[in-house]
């Protein structure tokens, strides 16, 4: 496939390398000399402009940090879609608000909102969870790009439904480190060290990912900062739409709030 990518950062840079190996011809845009060159050592080539990235591609892949600047790439004036081509799909894979993407599919393009779970490392391992809404046939026509680096792609529904997943995921990830953290000072009081502690739930019936990625990193408070600045931004989203719903988190909720205590803890 020719495609175009935006935000080749944290995330997006193994995704380039990935779809580069798989064969995909990528063209790249880039703001800065560092950026240019990782983008030049992975085979794709840098543009300086969104309507380079989007000229003449079957998809464009949209991969920034936060729902504003999703905005900022497709919806201005003179963004992607000014050079886009007819039947091309925007992949928008930034966790944010599922309104923007109807926004943007609203001014008259073919999109598909794929927010995912996992970081860098399972990107490198091509088994990135991707959750996608919008119409199959524009899910299957970007599908080929996707299964560079993800593994399982799961179509859970129309436009908007892949950034409802992937919020009500990040919400009760959230609660889980919550609950974590609640448990690993209960074993402090009970005698037992977090690091022991975690080890051990690895193995009985409160086993999750949670718990094996708190392992993973040494602790609750570790995995919290790291995870942190993401969820963050997430939980505001998902709040903020529950709320104009007349709902809340329910009983995710003194979970989500003891992740934040921690947080904030850790400065």
């Amino acid at each position: 496939m020719d495609l175009g990518f935006v935000g080749a950062g944290r995330m997006g840079r193994p995704m380039v390398r990935r779809l580069v190996r798989a064969g995909h011809r990528v063209r790249v845009y880039v703001r800065g000399v560092q950026a240019w060159e990782a983008v030049v050592r992975s085979g794709a080539e840098p543009v300086t402009s969104l309507t380079g990235a989007a000229r003449g591609v079957d998809a464009v892949l949209v991969c920034v940090l936060t729902d504003a600047q999703v905005r900022e790439v497709c919806l201005d004036d003179g963004g992607l879609r000014a050079a886009l081509p007819a039947g091309a799909v925007i992949g928008v894979h930034t966790t944010g608000d599922p309104r923007t993407v109807r926004a943007l599919a609203d001014r008259g393009a073919d999109v598909v909102d794929v927010p995912v779970s996992g970081g860098p490392h399972d990107i490198e391992a091509g088994r990135l969870t991707v959750f996608a809404g919008g119409c199959r046939e524009a899910v299957e026509r970007v599908r080929p790009a996707l299964e560079a680096y993800a593994d399982p792609v799961l179509h859970v529904g129309p436009l908007g439904a892949g950034q409802s997943v992937k919020l009500v995921n990040n919400s009760l990830f959230a609660a889980q480190l919550g609950l974590l953290a609640h448990a690993a000072e209960l074993g402090r009081r009970l005698g037992v060290e977090e690091a022991a502690l975690l080890a051990a739930l690895s193995h009985g019936s409160a086993a999750g990912r949670a718990s094996a990625a708190a392992a993973a990193r040494g602790g609750v408070a570790p995995l919290a900062a790291s995870a942190g600045p993401f969820l963050r931004k997430d939980l505001a989203v998902a709040t903020a739409l529950a709320g104009e719903l007349g709902l809340e988190l329910g009983p995710l909720l003194p979970a989500v709030r003891c992740l934040e205590d921690q947080l904030a803890e850790g400065g």
